[in-house]
């Protein structure tokens, strides 16, 4: 048998946990000494343990460690919760991807601070241009908070296009407003050039209107990491005497599968200061 130290370090856990597992009823000693008090475990125990570190570190909580090591979860109702987890860990995963690409971004826009954008930028008119969209409301406009809502809107878009047999006639077109509610929030139009006639239905066709002046720049990669080029575009409209009048629209030059590859040309609607 091993003291609660030397079966603490041969299972790479703290005598704490050891004693907090005692405690809870998931990992009794194999014996205790009646006069001292002191815990003595087998090396049998270590599977155990190990079983209940795996699960522990998969999100479950103790309670639910404790059905499962003592087999009180059926099979399938175990794999049920295995799959959920690994859902929310998934999940967990993006984010945090996500949350690191914009980071990156964000460093990147703060390394250029002080420099001139190299890009160019082009002051020009936008027409009218006849769009069908579908809409929603985003928490804010970062890229994090845009992302989640305007994907899942194309991807339905082309689908009722697709079944009222539209085909798209130019690039998509996302642009947006601040939100009726307020708080920060935004609508998020996610629309594509058609010809087709004025409706509204399952989604809305309609005439997005004409942009006497917009200082446009175009910016190759993945949206996640527009910040920098979002950024140098507002440099060269304060530093060439003009000023914003609305968010920039995105037009979706070139979408292919790998987004590192995009092309998107941001039209902010400027006039002179």
């Amino acid at each position: 048998m091993f003291t609660i130290g030397d079966f603490a370090r041969h299972g790479r856990v703290s005598v704490r946990m050891l004693r907090h597992y005692d405690a809870t009823g998931l990992l009794r000693p194999a014996h205790v000494d009646p006069v001292s008090g002191y815990r003595h475990y087998t090396a049998a125990q270590l599977a155990r343990l190990n079983r209940i570190i795996a699960l522990k570190d998969l999100g479950f909580t103790l309670q639910q460690v404790g059905d499962i090591v003592d087999d009180k979860v059926g099979a399938e109702e175990l794999r049920g919760m295995l799959r959920l987890r690994r859902a929310e860990l998934e999940t967990a995963v993006a984010a945090a991807e996500s949350r690191l690409v914009q980071v990156e971004a964000r460093l990147r826009a703060i390394e250029s601070e002080g420099r001139m954008p190299t890009n160019d930028v082009v002051i020009k008119s936008v027409g009218t241009l006849r769009v069908a969209e579908l809409t929603a409301t985003a928490a804010g406009f970062d890229p994090e908070d845009i992302g989640p809502v305007i994907t899942p809107l194309y991807d339905q878009l082309f689908r009722h296009l697709d079944a009222a047999g539209i085909t798209p006639t130019g690039p998509g077109v996302a642009y947006y407003e601040d939100a009726p509610e307020g708080g920060g929030r935004i609508s998020v139009h996610a629309a594509v050039q058609v010809s087709a006639p004025l409706q509204d239905g399952a989604f809305r066709v309609h005439d997005l209107p004409a942009l006497d002046q917009a200082a446009t720049i175009v910016h190759r990669g993945s949206m996640d990491t527009v910040v920098p080029t979002a950024q140098a575009l507002a440099h060269w409209i304060d530093a060439n005497g003009y000023r914003s009048t609305g968010y920039p629209r995105e037009i979706n030059l070139e979408c292919p599968e790998n987004r590192d590859d995009w092309v998107t040309e941001l039209q902010a609607p400027v006039m002179r200061a």
